[in-house]
């Protein structure tokens, strides 16, 4: 808890007085349009004046305030600030409030785009997301592992010197994959580290550069892809899961609702997270999902008990919002949807309350898979489900389908049978 200090005059005069004065206005709608709470939204004024009145001491023209100053004023001056006023020496409160601030001077030009990190390797990286994103159509969690390899690989051949992908030999890529899959567990994992290599060559390749000798540098290590059994809940466990819904506090409706659509339509933590009130045709009983993996459209029958649990989220529970986002966040930054994080701690959660030990929510999209093969429902059929694009990767939960197996299994040598 921070110390605070007291005089006559209101701390956030210095706002007006400062560089910053011009747009205090701007900064106070853009806390009440994300509707902070007014003691929320005025400990943020009270750090933003702190800053202000700092900034003012220095003599700081507001086109030099940015990561730089915030970084100098958080760390040089706070922790020995003498200041008098109602000051607050919270670093947490001053460092998200000096980040919605630069926002807020950003939008309204005051001040330029940050030029922290960017280097040439940080200049290709930006390139490479934008293709992985427009030509490959990539989701962002596949892309940021991606971007992580390929900076160590970047950043341990060129620093922050220019990128020159002719200086890279095959016997650095080597080099560099054998001490990256020491970090990885298992060789599947491991993979990850010539999957990001190998698509960033093909990058570097259809920009003229001549990196085949790259691509084929790195080879997968050695895996049985289809040696494992996907992990899914019982039958006792799913009744457990179902029984532990419907409990009172906050956000449950939501959880439960979460919870729905990943266990009876196999939904991702991202899909779920980007639903839209405009993707479900209540008349039709359908849901669409719109820029899912691999940027694609697809239209799913929505069970009755997954429009329940969302319709008893939108009618008791969703707070009053102007997003068009099924999920919507509960506290500030409100009227913003919830992300992917927030769908699996609900899910991690709701695993919690059922006495179930678990935790990655991707078990529940292996379970309703399972449960389609048990009634009855073909491996093409599950593919469609599941959205894959390719049937071999529904091949795995053929080993879960125990009808199908029981009718090709062979006589064990020796028995009666």
């Amino acid at each position: 808890m921070g110390t605070v200090h007291r005089s006559r005059r209101p701390c956030n005069d210095h706002l007006v007085d400062g560089p910053i004065g011009p747009y205090v206005d701007a900064l106070k709608q853009y806390l009440t349009d994300r509707r902070y709470a007014a003691t929320t939204a005025a400990s943020y004024l009270g750090a933003v004046a702190h800053f202000a009145r700092w900034a003012r001491s220095r003599r700081l023209r507001i086109n030099q305030i940015g990561e730089a100053s915030v970084v100098q004023f958080l760390d040089d001056h706070l922790p020995r600030c003498c200041c008098t006023g109602l000051t607050r020496h919270d670093r947490g409160d001053h460092s998200a409030a000096l980040g919605h601030l630069l926002v807020v001077l950003r939008a309204r030009g005051a001040i330029a785009a940050p030029t922290i990190g960017r280097t040439p390797v940080y200049e290709e990286l930006v390139r490479y997301d934008e293709y992985m994103a427009n030509v490959r159509g990539l989701m962002t969690k596949t892309r940021s592992a991606a971007l992580l390899i390929i900076r160590r690989l970047l950043v341990a051949r060129f620093g922050d010197g220019p990128v020159n992908i002719a200086e890279i030999e095959p016997a650095i890529v080597r080099r560099f994959f054998a001490q990256q899959a020491e970090l990885y567990k298992t060789p599947a994992s491991a993979s990850l580290v010539v999957t990001s290599l190998r698509g960033y060559f093909r990058y570097r390749a259809s920009l003229g550069d001549l990196v085949h000798r790259l691509i084929g540098a790195v080879s997968y290590p050695a895996n049985w892809k289809l040696s494992s059994l996907p992990k899914t809940l019982t039958t006792d466990e799913i009744a457990r899961l179902v029984g532990a819904m419907g409990q009172p506090g906050r956000a449950m409706r939501r959880a439960d609702a979460i919870v729905r659509c990943a266990l009876d339509l196999g939904l991702r933590s991202c899909e779920v997270a980007r639903l839209r009130l405009d993707d479900i045709d209540w008349r039709a009983g359908t849901i669409t999902l719109r820029h899912t993996k691999g940027l694609r459209q697809d239209v799913l029958p929505l069970p009755a008990a997954t429009g329940e649990a969302i319709a008893a989220y939108l009618k008791d529970e969703r707070p009053k919002t102007s997003n068009r986002a099924v999920f919507v966040r509960n506290v500030a930054p409100r009227d913003e949807p919830i992300g992917p994080d927030l769908v699996r701690k609900a899910i991690r959660q709701a695993f919690g309350r059922a006495g179930l030990p678990y935790t990655r929510s991707h078990l529940l999209r292996h379970t309703m898979a399972n449960r389609l093969l048990a009634s009855g429902s073909s491996l093409k059929e599950v593919a469609d489900m599941l959205r894959h694009r390719s049937l071999n990767t529904t091949m795995i939960y053929a080993k879960l389908d125990s009808r199908h197996l029981v009718e090709v299994a062979l006589p064990w040598p020796g028995s009666g049978s």
